[in-house]
Order: structure tokens, then sequence, then C-alpha cells
């Protein structure tokens, strides 16, 4: 999919991941894409998903809150040919996390992301808004933590705050690789093991 463009909603809360930071990710990440079910847990344009796919990630599940913007990236899905490999997801990534990876609110509501790709271990991006590390910082501490302990053996999380985040407050964080790449900070965190 190289050199394709994004559809962009130009919602103000929407923050695209510059483009030599997702290059940089992919420098870290990208081969280690292969096989994987990509979750972005705050798409904005879907760039990470789809670019996870294009990198050879078996399925990507894509999370945006905002309506509109979500429908700007069901449309970069079908643009890009890959509507079948993708599952698009108007849902807060908070609650959606709380419930889907959580168990709250009993059985599983959302089946359906989790078998486009079976038991493939995730790629997960999570990269909000960087004032949520702020504003929400116990619940951006508390979704990490919980991905960390949920997902399958050689999994990879991907967290991008900017600099007024420290890093050593991630659960785990002398696991985690920290990169700075101004004003962006991406820290990447692997989980040890194999799949079965």
């Amino acid at each position: 999919m190289r050199g394709r463009k994004f559809a962009y909603s130009g919602d103000p809360q929407t923050r695209p991941m510059k483009d030599r930071v997702r290059e940089a990710v992919f420098n870290l990440v990208g081969t280690e894409s292969a096989g994987k079910h990509a979750l972005d847990l705050f798409a904005g344009t879907g760039a990470l998903g789809l670019e996870a796919i294009s990198r050879g990630a078996v399925a990507a599940t894509l999370l945006e809150r905002h309506f509109p913007t979500a429908e700007v990236v069901r449309r970069n899905c079908e643009a890009l040919g890959v509507s079948d490999r993708t599952h698009v997801l108007s849902v807060n990534a908070f609650v959606w996390a709380r419930r889907e990876l959580g168990g709250e609110g009993g059985p599983r509501s959302e089946q359906a992301w989790r078998d486009l790709a079976g038991n493939a271990a995730w790629l997960v991006f999570v990269s909000p808004p960087y004032d949520f590390y702020l504003e929400r910082r116990d619940e951006m501490l508390a979704l990490v933590e919980l991905l960390e302990r949920t997902s399958p053996a050689g999994s990879i999380v991907v967290v991008e705050a900017d600099a007024r985040f420290d890093m050593g407050q991630l659960p785990d964080a002398e696991a985690w690789d920290v990169r700075a790449y101004p004003p962006a900070v991406v820290a990447v965190w692997r989980k040890v093991g194999r799949l079965a």
C-alpha cells in the first residue's frame, strides 16, 4: 500500500501521527507485523492499523470514538481493498477494553473482532491525544496494564505520548524500549513467549 493517501476527517480532536514517527515505529516493529492482529485503539485515520496490514498483519481492529472519523476509517479500508480483514468500531477505547479484555459486563459483547484473526498475537497501537496522559493518566495506565496482562504471548504494544508524560510510569517500566522523536516519545513492549 506504499504511497497510498488516507482520507482525513479534519476533526481537531484527531491527531494523525507524524509520517516520520510512523516510519520510526514500523522500523522498530515492522517485520514483526506479519501474522499479528493489529489493534489500533485510537485510530484517527486508521493509518497504523492499515500500515500493519500492508506489512503482513492478518487483520486489524480499529477503534475510533468520533463517529464521522470512524466512517472515514471505514472508507479508507474500502479504498484499500482490505474491508474483509478489518473491523472498525465507533467506541470509546477505555470502555471497549474494560468490556472486551477485562470481563466487565459479563460475556464478550463484540466477538467479531476476535474472529478476524483467531488466536494471533496482537500488535497494539496506543496513540491517543497527548493530553490523555495528563487528564486521564490513571485510565491510560490501567489500559496499558490490561493490554499487557491479556494479550497473547508474542504480542507487541506500542505507546505514543509526548515529553510531558514520563514513560517510566508505564506498568513493567523496565521492559519498555523508549525512543524520542520530538515532540513524540514512543515506547515498545513485547510479551515474551511463543504462541501455543
